[in-house]
């Protein structure tokens, strides 16, 4: 018996969502059209912009709904959590199955609120997990009612939005298809905190407990921490800080990508980055207060540092030297070298 009752989740998420913007079958075919153009244009722009050999045809690009981008992420989930969750089945103080399968449907209902949550924020994401057969690398999702929705609260001229969200997440696309071992390499640190995670009861119930007074000040914006942090130990608290370090430099690298081609081929970019921030700093209190617990105010910080990280790394040694992050998990920064990069430079180019 599952812990987490995936098709229960889905279906309480698609209850929850909202429908996208409405538009006529012609115009949402010439959406779709749009993007999957733009997606190609971009690849082409990142390539010579980085300089990454990448392998496109490893990954496809998918133009979906938010009940699409749903699924796709409860399936993402369910791969990722299946050997922690083998763990606890496995544990000598398993719950009976009774007990077990009311439990998935609380968890499930839980999940499903969360990827409803999630549903309407993403415009595109990169799966690097999914499992396509042989050869496969991943692949890209590029959520259209969210882009168009979007492109509209921004008043942004929709082909040139539409490009600057393909050129993020094509890099993304990018960083996965032309550094194979990278994917394996996150599914690694997925294994260590699983290994480093405690499944006795008592423990648990003794962390939560005593997290209690930090997730009340997490909610109320006195605290940076997540509810991630909060309720892990130490060792795990270690692998999140590698598992930080690589999100960073995957999220820097492609915002400085972005703004790196996009003067070039987006004449309206400077208005759309300048409307973009803004409207996310203008987030509703209930959707701050959800951003604080669920670590993603924090993710944006830690974005805005991996940018800065691989501006300092050009700056000291080009695109060519950065590139050097990509030839093995050795040479991915650290989480301190995210912070100074000159010492990333040091180490790995002497």
């Amino acid at each position: 018996m599952e812990a987490v009752d995936w098709d229960f989740a889905v279906q309480t998420a698609r209850r929850l969502l909202r429908p996208g913007p409405e538009l006529p079958p012609d115009e949402a075919a010439q959406v779709v059209a749009e993007l999957r153009a733009d997606a190609l244009l971009a690849e082409g722009h990142v390539r010579e912009h980085t300089g990454l050999h990448a392998r496109s045809a490893t990954a496809p690009v998918l133009v979906v709904d938010r009940q699409s981008w749903v699924q796709a992420n409860a399936d993402g989930f369910a791969t990722i959590m299946t050997p922690l969750l083998e763990k606890v089945a496995n544990s000598h103080d398993a719950p009976n199955p009774l007990v077990t399968m009311v439990g998935s449907r609380v968890t499930g209902a839980e999940a499903g609120a969360l990827l409803a949550f999630l549903a309407h924020k993403v415009l595109g994401q990169f799966d690097p997990f999914w499992d396509g057969g042989p050869g496969t690398t991943g692949r890209l999702l590029l959520v259209a009612p969210n882009i168009v929705s979007t492109e509209r609260e921004l008043d942004a001229d929709p082909r040139d939005f539409r490009l600057w969200v393909c050129l993020h997440e094509e890099t993304h696309r990018v960083q996965f298809t032309a550094v194979p071992w990278l994917r394996d390499h996150l599914l690694g640190l997925i294994g260590s905190f699983v290994e480093a995670t405690d499944v006795d009861p008592d423990r648990l119930r003794s962390l939560l407990g005593d997290s209690l007074g930090e997730i009340v000040r997490v909610l109320r914006g006195d605290s940076e921490s997540s509810l991630v942090e909060i309720v892990t130990n130490p060792e795990q608290r270690q692998v999140i800080d590698s598992v930080t370090a690589v999100m960073s430099l995957l999220e820097g690298h492609a915002d400085v990508v972005m703004d790196g081609v996009g003067p070039s081929v987006i004449p309206t970019v400077d208005t759309i980055r300048e409307r973009f921030n803004r409207r996310r700093k203008g987030s509703s209190g209930l959707d701050q207060m959800l951003r604080r617990l669920l670590g993603l105010d924090i993710k944006m910080k830690q974005y805005a540092e991996g940018a800065v990280f691989v501006r300092g790394v050009v700056d000291a040694v080009g695109m060519t030297g950065l590139n050097a992050v990509w030839s093995s998990p050795e040479a991915l920064p650290t989480r301190q070298e995210i912070l100074a990069p000159a010492t990333w430079v040091s180490r790995v180019h002497g």
